[in-house]
């Protein structure tokens, strides 16, 4: 891991990539206020799951990425947009949004009070991202 990375962020990541994701991959698409979000690798072009907390309203689904553009998998997003979701155990398919210029710490307070704790507590520059399913 690069050294350039805030050591904060350096620590979460391991733990997150080492300890939760396996866990959580599993079942996390299946449980209230949790998703699976699949983009595609910018170099290597396989699928890359992350487990993230959120809240879908109508056909647009809200996220905030603790670590913000230095994330992964919002390097993924960045470079394609075209994303997968899984809520509830069912896949969607949608574009995703980084969105600077929204106030992420307001958006953590209209999502899930633990997962936006969690952001909150481990995040280093939190940015909101808005998934538009495809209906």
């Amino acid at each position: 891991m690069s050294q350039d990375m805030p050591r904060k962020q350096r620590v979460v990541s391991w733990f997150q990539r080492n300890l939760v994701n396996p866990v959580a991959r599993p079942v996390v698409g299946h449980l209230p206020g949790q998703a699976l979000l699949e983009t595609t690798g910018r170099r290597s072009g396989l699928p890359r799951r992350t487990p993230l907390g959120g809240r879908r309203d109508g056909d647009t689904f809200w996220f905030v990425a603790e670590h913000g553009t230095r994330s992964q998998y919002v390097r993924n997003i960045v470079a394609d947009p075209t994303v997968r979701l899984q809520l509830r155990g069912h896949w969607y398919t949608g574009t995703a949004t980084p969105l600077p210029d929204d106030d992420a710490r307001a958006r953590l307070r209209t999502l899930p009070t633990l997962n936006s704790a969690l952001v909150r507590l481990l995040g280093t520059d939190p940015l909101t991202i808005r998934v538009d399913l495809d209906t």
